[in-house]
């Protein structure tokens, strides 16, 4: 057996002087806090992503957030979905989509008046800042507040991922500062425990402050705008009023006053030398510093002893250890971001980006891992959101002049999907949520109650596939060829066939039989477009563009064998990808999706290659980050949950592999230990 306690502690993660880029996050999928080098949100201004943003530089805002924490900026315009339509030609006849939205223009606040419905509806709407908890610093009592952290010293700050707990100790004013942080594993809580003389005078303080919210692409708190909202203090209760998003802060503390500095500003004083801190921000019962320390050792000793676990200790290859530590921390990563009640955004908890939507065609790189890792729960709770927009989906389908529910890329909580010209197109997500429920039936979960969503997403996949084509309009994964005029894409052409091979499938298991209607549809599918012994990305001209996703090799790798696919030409195509393609425009995802082709292809060798690429896009900060694109996403969880997928199969295989640990070489140079892992497809 697997030693996890050392397995997990080697990688604990440990930071001595602060840095923009470096934030920590403690939480439970559905709520975070994220902390800087205090343990604590003390720094806020060197953590400004916008500031950052400017200066081209990296940086993680410092905030709190939450899956239930939402808020809308008022709509004096009364702008609806059909505001932002275009009319599309297609065999169906005309189509409205909306597609009236231009990024580059909102993120530089100059819309365009055929825009400005598609861009209200865009950002809106945005995951709320619930609101910053720090330490209020002074040299001397009377000294203006510290807001460079270059003044501390001596910094040491530790993740302890074996129980969830941050240790963060430093020097200010030459006094020694402790502070000890956790969340709670099932409530929006997080405690602290705060030791210094420096409380006993009041040269550090604890500084409370919240902001309004902020419909920027990757901002989450606006400071400057204090008479947009309400704060309220009674009983150690805050009451916040943001338009129409209303939320209590319950706040129990050790000892000391709390004071209101200026609207939206406290300060909680204290004259022991230790501090205990418990902020609630759901308003919930009181909780206690103790309590919640013990319940998070309980709850993270258990993740780490439960499910799977892989260990490279003893290879010789130089890139194992990194490969283990990116494991490691990607689990922990993903189980505080990704594994609520809602599927996740592509930064999680830990920051917005898109204004916090999520992206229904990433749920699947956020957590199908956590099916193949043996901790099928934590990609459950995320699907009944499915079943909860069934009816929306419906309407979009019906809009669109197809049967059944149509998913879309872009949303928020309530399932309305957010104009884009991409977006709006894109159809590879449509099967995500047949694919993760065959997951969760594979590892023993009674997944029945979604029956109704297996049938509907289905009979839209079998309605849309006319004539055995995916027609135009379509946008196909690789998300930047022209969808009025793309049809065929490989990776969906075979992803169609397989979601509706799993729709079958469910009727098989419910004693129903195979609709003969479905396997008219599979049967007639195109095979993908070849052109010299590799497959091209779609079937229209330009054929295959070298940039962004290389996603037509998912059509073997993400996706099992499927009668469309010819493995060894899959093989060749791989290849000819590897050989030629514009990396620094690829993401964080295509790595793994690459070492999964790999994998299924029998190229083991190449498989660790692709997954451990040194690009631009593909580097592991020392927090686990996986940054895309600057201080536009710090970091990127689908990248964390793409490469545990990619090991889960590069190591346990799927149904009727050849050989155990397919996915690395043979050749001596791997030592690969694994146990609690499920095959895949």
């Amino acid at each position: 057996m697997i030693d996890r306690e050392a397995l997990v502690r080697r990688h604990d993660v440990v930071l001595t002087s602060p840095d923009p880029a470096h934030a920590i996050t403690v939480g439970n999928g559905d709520f975070a806090y994220t902390a800087d080098i205090t343990g604590m949100q003390t720094f806020t201004g060197h953590h400004d992503q916008a500031a950052a943003y400017r200066e081209q530089r990296l940086a993680v805002n410092t905030s709190t957030m939450s899956n239930w924490g939402w808020h809308s900026m008022p709509n004096p315009d009364g702008f609806v979905l059909a505001d932002a339509m275009s009319t599309y030609r297609t065999a169906r006849g005309p189509v409205e989509y909306p597609d009236r939205f231009d990024m580059a223009g909102t993120m530089r606040g100059q819309v365009a008046d055929e825009f400005r419905a598609g861009a209200w509806l865009h950002v809106n709407p945005q995951r709320l800042d619930l609101g910053r908890i720090g330490l209020l610093l002074r040299p001397a009592v009377d000294s203006a507040p510290s807001t460079d952290p270059a003044d501390l010293t001596d910094c040491h700050q530790r993740l302890d991922l074996w129980t969830g707990t941050l240790t963060s100790v430093f020097t200010y004013a030459g006094e020694r500062v402790r502070v000890t942080t956790v969340a709670d594993p099932s409530s929006s809580r997080v405690a602290f425990r705060i030791e210094t003389p420096l409380l006993t005078d009041g040269r550090a303080k604890i500084n409370i402050r919240f902001p309004y919210a902020d419909a920027g692409f990757f901002q989450t708190a606006d400071w400057t705008v204090p008479d947009r909202h309400e704060t309220t203090y009674a009983d150690g209760v805050f009451t916040r009023v943001v338009d129409d998003t209303t939320y209590r802060v319950r706040l129990d503390h050790s000892g000391g006053t709390i004071t209101s500095v200026e609207p939206h500003h406290y300060v909680l004083t204290t004259s022991s030398d230790s501090l205990l801190l418990v902020a609630t921000f759901d308003g919930g019962d009181s909780g206690s510093f103790d309590g919640t320390l013990a319940a998070a050792t309980r709850w993270w000793r258990d993740f780490w002893t439960s499910g799977a676990a892989v260990d490279f200790s003893g290879s010789t290859d130089p890139r194992a250890a990194e490969l283990e530590r990116r494991v490691v921390l990607s689990q922990y990563l993903t189980a505080v971001n990704s594994s609520g009640v809602l599927p996740p955004a592509e930064t999680g908890l830990t920051t917005n980006a898109w204004q916090g939507k999520f992206h229904l065609e990433m749920h699947w790189w956020h957590a199908a891992h956590f099916a193949a890792w043996g901790r099928p729960q934590l990609l459950e709770k995320s699907l009944d959101w499915y079943l909860s927009r069934l009816d929306v989906a419906r309407d979009t389908a019906r809009r669109q002049h197809y049967a059944g529910a149509r998913w879309p890329k872009h949303v928020g909580p309530d399932g309305r999907e957010s104009p884009s010209d991409i977006g709006s197109l894109l159809i590879w997500q449509q099967a995500h949520p047949l694919y993760l429920l065959e997951l969760l039936h594979r590892a023993g979960r009674d997944v029945t109650r979604f029956a109704e969503l297996v049938d509907e997403t289905a009979t839209f996949m079998a309605d849309f596939a006319r004539d055995g084509h995916l027609s135009a309009p379509v946008m196909p994964a690789q998300e930047f060829y022209d969808a009025a005029t793309t049809a065929d894409p490989t990776f969906e052409l075979a992803y169609w066939w397989w979601g509706l091979e799993i729709a079958q499938r469910w009727r098989d298991r419910a004693g129903q039989g195979r609709r003969a209607d479905w396997q008219r549809v599979q049967d007639s599918l195109v095979r993908p477009r070849q052109s010299g012994g590799t497959y091209s990305a779609v079937a229209t001209e330009p054929y295959l563009r070298r940039d962004d996703h290389p996603a037509l090799l998912c059509a073997l790798g993400v996706v099992p064998a499927t009668p469309l696919i010819d493995p060894s030409v899959m093989a060749a195509t791989l290849v000819d990808v590897l050989d030629d393609w514009d990396w620094d425009s690829a993401w964080g995802w295509d790595f793994p999706a690459m070492a999964m082709t790999a994998t299924r292809v029998g190229r083991p060798d190449l498989a660790v290659d692709a997954l451990l690429a040194d690009r631009v896009k593909n580097r592991y900060l020392p927090t686990g980050h996986c940054p895309q694109m600057g201080s536009l996403l710090p970091l990127y969880l689908p990248a964390n949950g793409g490469l545990l997928a990619a090991v889960s199969l590069m190591a346990a295989g799927w149904d009727g592999a050849d050989r155990d640990i397919p996915g690395f070489p043979a050749d001596g140079t791997w030592t690969v230990r694994h146990e609690g892992f499920r095959a895949w497809p």
